[in-house]
């Protein structure tokens, strides 16, 4: 008989947009020529070779599925994942921009997106750390500690609930994440109920801009979580038809797309009434503008409201509230 074999360790490599999940384990072949007695004695040998690489494999798999205890974050959407789906314990580190949930905010700080400290991280012995999909290198660097990774990258609304239930999977909180989940699709479907078959303002959606002019505007394009929250929320996006997550709109092109609405999203600052109204006055200088000139320009303020995470939902209902009041 001729023997070959292949067989690896299993992995668990979450990637994609939104994400998912996928185990490898060594595959194991053999080629057998019978007829002869040493054929026999070698095929009840590859049977016992065989079960044992399975075992060995299966062991393997069991291993890197077992729930995590040391959870490291540098991604603040899924830190509130976490904690909305009953893993905030687990948790021992955020990144240096976490603020929610409240819980967060006495937990060391490692570094962020552009900066991580390794060091730091590798440190607090953590057994799975959450990182964005750009960063390669800390990936390699952990992957070399042989520290799991979730790689994370952001993607569309729908994307949002997936992550959750993929975090839940990975981290041993399946049923709490599929509720979580079922909750926001349930409100979301309930938006979009309450706004089936009635006009759809066209509507710039800004996340920012310069405070007290109409410089540096960025919006929304026809592309990720932002328009898609505006389009469940009832709204057309005026920069639908490009095909990126953000336009950088100058006053001639906004002039352009003369928007029915305006619709401006806050959450690095979060301002009063009176300093929400000024904001908006703000955009009295484009008088020619539909929104402007009849008054549908709305500054919503708050964290949380740029943030891919449990949180989608509230947000969504503001934006239809301030379109559909």
């Amino acid at each position: 008989m001729i023997g070959t074999h292949t067989s690896g360790a299993a992995s668990t490599k979450l990637t994609g947009r939104g994400t998912r999940a996928t185990d490898t384990c060594g595959a194991v072949s053999w080629n057998t020529r019978a007829g002869t007695s040493v054929g026999a004695r070698w095929g009840r040998r590859s049977v016992v070779f065989t079960a044992l690489v399975l075992v060995s494999c299966v062991a393997s798999l069991v291993s890197a599925r077992q729930s995590p205890r040391r959870i490291v974050s540098l991604v603040p959407a899924l830190t509130e994942m976490l904690f909305a789906i009953g893993a905030g314990p687990q948790v021992v580190a955020v990144s240096s921009y976490d603020a929610d949930p409240p819980e967060v905010r006495a937990l060391p700080r490692v570094g962020a997106l552009l900066d991580p400290d390794v060091e730091r991280i590798l440190s607090l012995r953590p057994d799975l750390v959450i990182t964005y999909a750009s960063q390669a290198d800390l990936q390699a660097q952990l992957l070399r500690a042989t520290i799991p990774v979730f790689d994370y990258r952001h993607g569309g609304l729908a994307d949002i609930t997936g992550t959750m239930r993929a975090l839940g999977a990975r981290t041993g909180h399946v049923e709490e994440a599929e509720a979580a989940a079922r909750a926001i699709e349930a409100r979301l479907a309930a938006i979009r109920d309450r706004t089936a078959g009635g006009r759809r303002p066209r509507t710039l959606l800004v996340f920012g801009r310069e405070r007290g002019s109409l410089r540096n505007i960025y919006a929304s394009g026809g592309r990720g979580f932002l328009h898609d929250m505006l389009e469940a929320a009832g709204g057309a996006n005026v920069f639908a038809d490009i095909d990126r997550e953000s336009v950088q709109a100058t006053t001639e092109l906004i002039l352009a797309r003369a928007p029915d609405a305006i619709i401006e999203v806050r959450s690095a600052d979060v301002l009063t009434d009176a300093e929400a109204a000024s904001e908006a006055e703000a955009w009295s200088a484009l008088s020619s503008v539909p929104a402007v000139r009849q008054r549908r320009v709305e500054v919503l303020t708050g964290r949380g409201l740029t943030v891919p995470g449990p949180r989608v939902a509230e947000v969504v209902e503001r934006m239809s509230r301030a379109l559909h009041p």
